[in-house]
């Protein structure tokens, strides 16, 4: 399992990636709430959500607390 740092990492470059492409390209509400299958955002909003969950909880384990 990936640490936290490393999670963290992978949702900066995540971000990047998608201020890349919104730069590039623009990025509509459509395709960003509904992306197409196969797209470049198709899993990105779950992905990321998940990833964050994922930090938050490390978090937690780390300070003792619970949410």
């Amino acid at each position: 399992m990936s640490s936290k740092k490393e999670k963290i990492q992978e949702m900066l470059e995540m971000q990047r990636k998608f201020i890349a492409l919104e730069h590039e390209h623009g990025v509509d509400q459509v395709d960003y709430f509904t992306p197409k299958p196969g797209s470049e955002l198709d899993g990105y909003r779950q992905q990321y959500r998940d990833l964050a969950m994922e930090v938050v909880e490390d978090a937690h384990k780390e300070v003792g607390s619970s949410r």
